[in-house]
């Protein structure tokens, strides 16, 4: 029987309706509609009402497709906006009694542990093994060995969405801003000895694609590149950054802030690329449920 797995983050909503066979996740479905629910809750603490809209609407079409493809199990999680939000609770609710979608808010460690789970299942690898997982309003690193519990995570008040809003105040930033946003995340990444990184969402399948990968899952992303890459996108207004090829339209406002988080992180974790996955959160969601 299908399982149907939503995904309320900081800047998507994202949709996975998969079917569980022998230890393994079969994608049937997969969704993603970039909704920007933490626009503005660094500063205000709590949701606009034009973001909870575009995730109202996300959800409706979702519930459809939920319908149509048989899933009777349906699992929603939301994430950094949503446990930042005051009125996080209300929208929660809201969504429940309109589409039927009881999203439950996990904290910054349980989303450690789902993408970790969802990042590395399957796997046939013993090295120490850190996860990346930037999003809008925070980011998780999650250190150990495919097959095995975590030995270390940590969810960090760093995102691509809340260091936009925190840093990058002109278009195209500063120099400065750059500069400011850059030492920020090294104070933040936390110091772990790993022989191997794996980046999932958006940022990490973005710089992907734009780096020439024709399918991010797999892709090996040098440090070279990342630095190659946000030069570049950080030097053109956001007018001109929606036509980079291999970059969401939508993701051009925050990409910038998501490809120095993503750079800084693998220098500062001492290695030279990273392992791009689009297995994360929803998969290890998927195969908890």
């Amino acid at each position: 029987m299908p399982v149907a797995v939503i995904d309320i983050g900081t800047n998507t909503t994202r949709l996975l309706v998969a079917e569980p066979q022998d230890g393994e996740v079969v994608e049937l479905e997969r969704r993603t509609v970039i909704t920007r629910l933490g626009q503005g809750v660094d500063a205000t603490g709590r949701l606009a009402g034009e973001a909870m809209d575009r995730v109202a609407e996300a959800i409706a079409g979702y519930r459809e497709l939920i319908d149509r493809l048989g899933a009777e199990k349906v699992v929603a999680v939301a994430t950094s906006a949503m446990r930042d939000a005051e009125n996080g609770p209300a929208f929660r609710d809201y969504l429940r009694e309109k589409y039927g979608v009881d999203a439950r808010t996990i904290s910054g460690d349980e989303e450690a542990r789902l993408t970790f789970l969802g990042a590395t299942a399957g796997r046939n690898d013993d090295r120490d093994t850190v996860v990346i997982d930037i999003g809008g309003g925070s980011t998780e690193y999650v250190l150990g060995r495919a097959g095995e519990d975590p030995s270390f995570h940590t969810s960090t008040q760093m995102g691509s969405v809340r260091h936009t809003e925190r840093f990058l105040r002109t278009d195209p930033p500063k120099q400065e801003e750059l500069q400011a946003l850059a030492e920020d995340v090294r104070r933040i990444v936390p110091e772990l000895a790993a022989a191997h990184a794996i980046a999932v969402a958006g940022t990490a399948t973005s710089l992907a694609a734009i780096d020439g990968a024709e399918e991010p899952h797999g892709y090996r992303l040098g440090l070279a590149a990342c630095e190659r890459i946000t030069a570049m996108l950080a030097a053109l207004p956001v007018s001109e950054r929606r036509d980079v090829k291999g970059l969401h339209p939508d993701r051009a406002p925050t990409i910038v802030a998501g490809a120095v988080i993503l750079t800084e992180s693998i220098r500062a974790l001492g290695l030279e690329l990273a392992e791009v996955s689009d297995r994360d959160l929803l998969h290890g969601a998927a195969r908890a449920a």
